[in-house]
């Protein structure tokens, strides 16, 4: 039998990755496995688990590649194939990286996230700015998710799908609902306060450092100095854009740099939710 029908009939490897926080990150780790001869490569979004079909003398350069742009791999086992357990009960070979303080520094990240995004909210009806809700959005997003990673943390494939799942549809629901009421702004042209609208944005970008700044001194662990400044980077764009609309609304005295980055980042956003369902539906029909 040739090297690549072993492949095609090989049982599935499993990673948990951790570092990652949208479909973009997913693309990524597919293309750096996909560079060392891995063709049969899939990175869920939902359950953050790489999962992939190779030679076992690929997984070593599957692991540098993956671990060498910054992100966590953890190699899991699947008792259901060895001993017929069922439920697909993965069990992690080695979550040692996931501290104490790690875990702390986690739900600080957490708080930080979901408790500025909710602020971030308030704000955009306060301001009457589109974009702020859009930019509150990406808060709850990186918060939800890192906090259903902090519940998964041993927990089943079909378990963390279900999770995901909702998650995704929440996420969903939110991100139409500013489309909405961006669109219903653009009609009824109410005008936002640029002042407000610019020093929550202000905040916000301090609120990533911070976040940022937390998980530092764990970059050994669990996700790298590359990771952290990934999330940092791709969250301070967003917040930038917040305030360059706000300077823009001021200098124009018109409502459209706020629609018009409101529905950039509410667009953006619901791709990463649908990425989110699309892998957790995908999850749920490979655990039953």
């Amino acid at each position: 039998m040739s090297a690549t029908d072993s492949i095609s009939t090989a049982e599935p490897i499993r990673y948990r990755v951790t570092g990652m926080d949208c479909a973009s990150c997913a693309a990524k780790i597919e293309k750096a496995a996909r560079g060392v001869g891995v063709k049969d490569v899939k990175v869920s979004t939902a359950t953050q688990i790489m999962t992939l079909r190779a030679q076992p003398g690929r997984l070593a350069e599957v692991e540098r590649a993956v671990t060498g742009i910054g992100y966590q791999l953890d190699r899991l086992d699947v008792p259901r194939a060895a001993s017929g357990a069922g439920d697909d009960d993965e069990l992690p070979k080695d979550l040692s990286h996931i501290t104490p303080a790690y875990k702390r520094a986690l739900w600080i990240v957490v708080g930080l996230n979901l408790g500025y995004g909710l602020v971030e909210i308030v704000g955009g009806f306060l301001a009457g700015s589109q974009a702020l809700k859009a930019d509150a959005l990406d808060f709850l997003g990186d918060g939800l998710i890192t906090f259903l990673g902090l519940l998964a943390i041993g927990w089943s494939l079909l378990w963390r799908a279900r999770s995901a799942l909702i998650q995704g549809l929440f996420l969903g629901l939110l991100g139409l609902g500013v489309v909405a009421s961006t669109i219903y702004r653009m009609i009824v042209q109410l005008p936002p306060e640029a002042e407000l609208m610019g020093l929550f944005g202000i905040v916000a970008l301090v609120v990533n450092v911070l976040a940022a700044a937390v998980l530092i001194p764990h970059r050994t662990g669990d996700a790298n100095v590359r990771a952290v400044w990934l999330f940092s980077r791709n969250d301070a764009i967003g917040n930038a854009a917040v305030v360059v609309a706000a300077g823009l609304v001021a200098w124009t005295g018109t409502i459209w740099p706020d629609l018009v980055v409101a529905l950039v980042i509410a667009g953006l956003f619901l791709h990463s939710s649908w990425s989110i369902i699309r892998d957790a539906r995908a999850d749920l029909r490979e655990a039953r």
